[in-house]
């Protein structure tokens, strides 16, 4: 059974007889321990977009007051020591003429855009979506945090050409 835009490990084994969203009592049991979150070293990852949020920006010097969207972006892989995880960044896209190329390299990036065309944001389909980013890290009050630098364009899907076959060419009397 699909689960459409619940990311992988939300859904525990994958049946809808072991998914149970409820809330504790004060007495229960519990055992599922969280996913172990990680800061990757700078580098080119896979993402999925497992959320997304509306939001406004109350302006700064940079930026007019605008509407944003704060996308929720899953990534595994290892940390700097070699440990396993995933990590969760929070990437604010701001609606705004001053930066519609990021917009752009987003929408571009999950797949829902060519480079260089006209299209209408589709909120809908953001969550869900796949992509491949180049991750950095920045400091922030003494710790260290994962950010998106850059969406990659996907690589075309396109299959490659087949190797032509050679002409025969028909000579009566030869084999």
């Amino acid at each position: 059974m699909s689960y459409g835009n619940v990311p992988e490990g939300f859904v525990p084994n994958g049946s809808a007889d072991s998914f149970d969203d409820r809330e504790f009592g004060w007495d229960d049991e519990i055992e599922k321990d969280g996913p172990d979150y990680i800061t990757l070293p700078e580098g080119d990852y896979d993402f999925e977009v497992v959320d997304f949020e509306r939001a406004r920006h109350e302006g700064s010097e940079k930026l007019p007051p605008c509407n944003k969207a704060i996308v929720h972006i899953r990534i595994k892989g290892k940390d700097a020591s070699g440990h396993e995880g995933i990590t969760i960044i929070r990437h604010q896209l701001f609606l705004h003429t001053k930066v519609e190329g990021k917009l752009c390299a987003f929408f571009t990036g999950i797949g829902q855009r060519k480079k260089g065309e006209k299209l209408k944001m589709n909120w809908a389909m953001v969550p869900g979506s796949r992509g491949r980013c180049r991750v950095g890290t920045r400091e922030y009050n003494g710790k260290t945090y994962n950010e998106i630098k850059k969406f990659y364009e996907p690589v075309s899907s396109q299959p490659a050409p087949q190797p032509q076959q050679a002409q025969m060419s028909f000579e009566q009397g030869k084999f």
